[in-house]
């Protein structure tokens, strides 16, 4: 069976983002920078910094996720959490970087791939303080010595996704809905393609993303992603899977108001999703524990026991990607799943990372 790696749940427990005024201090944290048994002390109040993507908090999806470990983090360990957004065209980022760490904000977290060349700008003005990137590898060490990368293995779980989506399907035409074409992005393509194609060699998959490569506003667009995939269900798919931050919601109402079903991504969209007709059509959602991630990333550093300039992976076999079962839609197709999962985990089955 899989090697579990237990982290405790997140819960969301911290109220809402601090004023950054309440949190700036002119005194150095004393805090090791990155490598080896990088990290915080005992006597050390836990001050984190998290800078998120497009979007910001409330996507209910992917920046959410981050949050709900940092929070959980702080709450058990102490210490307060600082949060910054970047602005609408998101050219800040590297401010939120250098504005957490000059106020002494340690460890600092950057959300999301859109941090890579900032970050490895930033960090290395400031190698006293702990930084790590989500979906964002350093493993060469080219973004400096005190940075560490959290990355996933997305395709994995969208390969799971293809095969609930191939299962489930009474058209033998699904959807894809990519928020920004990017290589991320297109990992959960990669991966969703083949999962289907696994179960059905002849199934139709229609693929679409909301913008371009090096426009984010994909992320964020709920009425574009509903347009896009109106039109897969229009033109017969019966599900559709997103990778589209904040513009799945659209998705969603794309699928209630078709009589469809969609998968959502990131967190369990079941039960994040507000309005019950939604949650309704969410058939599964691939989750990228995004939550697990931080939250051990937070505790391994109060520990001491932070390592730059490396990656931590998280998959199938860490328990750091999965599909969720809320809703009991794949109740029926359990075993399945839980074939192919072991599978891939055993490596009998190699799940590609770019789309044909």
């Amino acid at each position: 069976m899989r090697r579990a790696r237990r982290m405790k749940a997140a819960a969301l427990l911290l109220a809402g983002s601090m004023a950054l005024a309440a949190c700036a201090s002119d005194e150095p944290t004393g805090s090791s920078g990155g490598g080896e048994g990088g990290g915080g002390s005992a006597t050390e109040e836990l001050r984190v910094g998290l800078a998120y993507d497009t979007g910001g908090r409330g996507d209910r999806s992917f920046n959410d996720s981050a949050y709900t470990g940092a929070a959980a983090a702080v709450d058990a360990l102490g210490g307060e959490l600082q949060e910054l957004s970047p602005n609408d065209d998101a050219s800040n980022r590297a401010d939120l970087l250098v504005q957490l760490a000059e106020q002494g904000f340690d460890p600092v977290i950057a959300v999301g791939f859109n941090y890579d060349d900032v970050i490895a700008e930033v960090a290395p003005q400031f190698p006293e303080t702990t930084f790590a990137q989500v979906d964002g590898s350093n493993a060469d060490g080219a973004k400096g010595d005190n940075v560490t990368g959290l990355i996933f293995a997305e395709e994995e779980g969208s390969f799971l996704a293809g095969v609930a989506a191939a299962l489930k399907s009474e058209s033998g035409h699904i959807g894809f809905v990519g928020g920004v074409q990017s290589p991320l992005i297109e990992k959960f393509e990669a991966g969703y393609v083949a999962g289907a194609q696994t179960v059905n060699p002849q199934i139709t998959i229609d693929r679409q993303y909301i913008s371009p490569a090096g426009d984010f506003s994909g992320f964020n667009d709920p009425a574009r992603g509903q347009i896009v995939a109106q039109g897969m269900y229009d033109a017969g798919a019966d599900i559709v899977y997103h990778a589209a931050g904040g513009s799945g919601i659209g998705v969603f109402q794309a699928a209630a108001g078709s009589g469809n079903r969609a998968i959502g991504v990131d967190s369990d969209q079941y039960l994040t999703v507000s309005d019950p007709a939604l949650q309704a059509v969410i058939m599964t959602s691939m989750l990228k524990r995004v939550d697990n991630a931080v939250e051990q990333f937070i505790n391994d550093y109060a520990e001491g026991n932070v390592q730059g300039a490396t990656d931590v992976l998280n998959d199938l076999s860490t328990e750091g990607i999965g599909l969720a079962t809320s809703g009991g839609f794949i109740d029926d197709i359990q075993d399945d799943i839980e074939q192919y999962s072991q599978q891939i985990i055993d490596g009998t089955i190699t799940v590609p990372t770019t789309v044909e």
